[in-house]
């Protein structure tokens, strides 16, 4: 029995490093393009700027130049004032665009900025050219859309605000309360993606 169980583990082993391998092939292989090189620049970065936006912590002021940072920045950093949401630590006003500065948001947004552009990199360049990625265009295209919608349920407090809708606390605790499942979803997608790789094309 034991060495059933010691085969079974070396080949569940196996097969996690072969789809993270096969993943590997996939994002690879849309960045060795320029459009999905591009498109991963337009889509993390783009995000980025919407997620901070949805947090009220990127906005438009009084033209000016400024940088303000609280007392004790360290002790504040860390200090959660909402689900997966940390008090900002500075402000820095350039022109008339104003940022909160709150460094785990900030990585936070970033880290999901980039596992949605690099779904959509892997999804355009498996549409537009699916050898690149040694997977098949309709794999590609359909990668894109959960990749996309886990984004936006970051960004519901966004959304709302944007088609103007009067969310509720208990509504927005809810939206905060999905960003950890839409990085999970977003790191699916391209484990998905990678199954359908195909190392041989």
């Amino acid at each position: 029995m034991s060495a059933d169980v010691a085969a079974g583990s070396q080949s569940a082993v196996a097969h996690v490093e072969r789809l993270l391998r096969q993943t590997g092939v996939a994002i690879r292989g849309a960045f060795s393009r320029r459009d999905g090189r591009a498109t991963f620049g337009v889509a993390s970065v783009s995000y980025l700027l919407v997620y901070l936006a949805g947090l009220r912590h990127l906005g438009f002021g009084p033209w000016g130049v400024e940088l303000s940072v609280v007392a004790d920045p360290l002790a504040r950093a860390t200090r959660m004032v909402s689900p997966f949401q940390w008090e900002p630590v500075a402000l820095v006003v350039a022109g008339p665009v104003e940022l909160l500065v709150s460094p785990l948001n900030v990585a936070l947004g970033t880290a999901l900025a980039v596992l949605v552009g690099v779904n959509l990199a892997v999804s355009v360049v498996a549409y537009r050219g699916p050898k690149a990625c040694k997977i098949g265009p309709g794999a590609g295209a359909a990668a894109g859309l959960p990749g996309l919608l886990s984004g936006f349920a970051c960004c519901g407090p966004t959304i709302l605000l944007v088609v103007g809708l009067q969310a509720s606390a208990t509504v927005l605790t809810v939206f905060q309360w999905l960003v950890p499942f839409a990085g999970l979803a977003l790191v699916g997608t391209l484990l998905w993606v990678g199954t359908n790789v195909d190392p041989e094309a």
